[in-house]
């Protein structure tokens, strides 16, 4: 009979602590539940999506993104494989705003003229020299700040050794190489050996790529892409773009700690690092379409100068229209100079005004006149192309419109009509590794 009741007695002790843990279990479960919806419903108010999770995970609300403004930082290059030599040779205004999702690489030629007169120049009057000179990087940004009537606060200094690591970090980065480059450099250890088309680029070589500008036979990259600095710049902005497309991939946010501590380490700023985590989680949804690039406009005088120094002179009212439209286009507006602007031509579809939105043209002015680089980007606007990239290329006698994308006769004519002359010449060998549709380069019979 003992038995029998302590076996029941054991039994009701059993069944109570199955009922207990059930109980727990299920409060347990509730609290989760409750939690995981409090935490969705705060994914969503702000944004939703990884963008939304990771700024729920940090703290921030759905305020937080409002009140953050564009974020606008001078880039400069260091190479420091010079003892006791710092010029800046890669300058690049860089802009990126999490409401929009919109930045910006703006691109300042390293040979920018900075002093009084132009035919007593000297190596010091040129941009890349004051950080040298003065070891104050506010004074490359005042600098800066005078040349694009910009008001630039913040500045980053990246050394040889923070772009190495950063890319082995994120890398290899797949880059199309847009020429054979060949140069060597024995007094530097300075070897630069690519051929063009697609590649793995890791830190070393990206090195390399970005500080090419010539081969061992004085020839550069093609007149269509830009020669000399002006296709260094742009081959220094088309890389910050590929390596920027391969940070934000989702394989890559894992690492985001790592790129942080290889920002903290190497970079040389005024810019607290904590300010950019509070931007991290919008920019992990930016994407490159996004991306305006562009260089100052300008020419680089023939001069009987005293110390024959190669400078380059900023066209103060190019910059100060580009300057508009690149960082404050809801002020810019484009001047009407034809009466026949609002008619409306019934023999064009909407299915033909969508694809014109859709084709990014690239225009460069060869002409040396600096006015007509903005004359034709008004008429290719007007006509409904997008004109996504501009900047200056080599003197040029002929006009010619390059098709990179195989786009159809009857678009590439138009384009021809619009601007008024160029010969078409088919460049679609590159594929998708170009970022335009359409380079146009204005000869000097426009």
């Amino acid at each position: 009979m003992n038995n029998n009741r302590t076996n029941r007695r054991q039994k009701t002790k059993k069944k109570n602590k199955m009922k207990m843990w059930k109980k727990i279990f299920l409060i347990v479960l509730l609290i989760l539940i409750i939690a995981g919806c409090v935490f969705a419903y705060r994914v969503h108010r702000n944004g939703g999506g990884l963008s939304g999770m990771l700024a729920t995970v940090v703290g921030h609300d759905e305020n937080t993104k409002k009140n953050l403004g564009e974020l606008k930082v001078l880039l400069m290059g260091v190479s420091t494989d010079q003892e006791g030599v710092a010029l800046t040779d890669t300058i690049i205004v860089a802009s990126y705003n999490p409401n929009t999702q919109k930045a910006v690489l703006l691109s300042i030629p390293r040979d920018s003229f900075t002093g009084t007169n132009t035919k007593r120049a000297l190596a010091s009057d040129k941009i890349n020299a004051i950080y040298n000179m003065t070891r104050e990087p506010m004074k490359t940004v005042e600098a800066v700040n005078k040349l694009t009537g910009l008001d630039l606060q913040y500045y980053a200094i990246v050394q040889t050794e923070a772009l190495i690591e950063l890319v082995d970090a994120i890398g290899p980065i797949e880059y199309y190489v847009p020429t054979t480059m060949n140069y060597d450099d024995t007094s530097q250890d300075l070897h630069i050996h690519f051929e063009e088309g697609l590649q793995e680029i890791n830190g070393q070589k990206a090195e390399e790529l970005l500080r090419f500008r010539k081969n061992n036979d004085e020839t550069s990259f093609p007149p269509e892409y830009g020669d000399n600095d002006i296709g260094r710049m742009r081959n220094q902005r088309e890389f910050i773009t590929a390596v920027i497309e391969q940070t934000v991939k989702l394989e890559n946010i894992t690492k985001l700690g790592s790129i942080l501590d290889i920002a903290s380490r190497n970079l040389i700023t005024n810019l607290n690092l904590n300010i950019l985590k509070d931007y991290l989680p919008y920019a992990v949804e930016f994407s490159t379409e996004n991306l305006q690039t562009a260089s100052l406009p300008g020419s680089v005088p023939n001069l009987n100068q005293t110390n024959h120094v190669s400078i380059y002179v900023v066209d103060k009212e190019e910059t100060e229209q580009l300057v508009k439209e690149l960082f404050y286009p809801e002020t810019s507006t484009e001047e009407v100079t034809d009466d026949t602007t609002n008619i409306v031509d019934n023999t064009s579809t909407t299915s033909n005004t969508t694809l014109k939105e859709n084709i990014k043209i690239e225009v460069l002015n060869g002409t040396g006149d600096s006015k007509t680089l903005q004359e034709v980007i008004n008429k290719l606007k007007k006509e409904g192309y997008n004109v996504s990239r501009t900047g200056t290329t080599t003197s040029t006698s002929k006009t010619v419109i390059a098709n990179k994308k195989d786009i159809s006769t009857n678009i590439i004519n138009n384009i021809k009509e619009t601007v008024g002359t160029g010969m078409i010449t088919d460049n679609s060998s590159g594929g998708s590794s170009s970022k335009v549709d359409v380079t146009i380069i204005l000869g000097k019979d426009y």
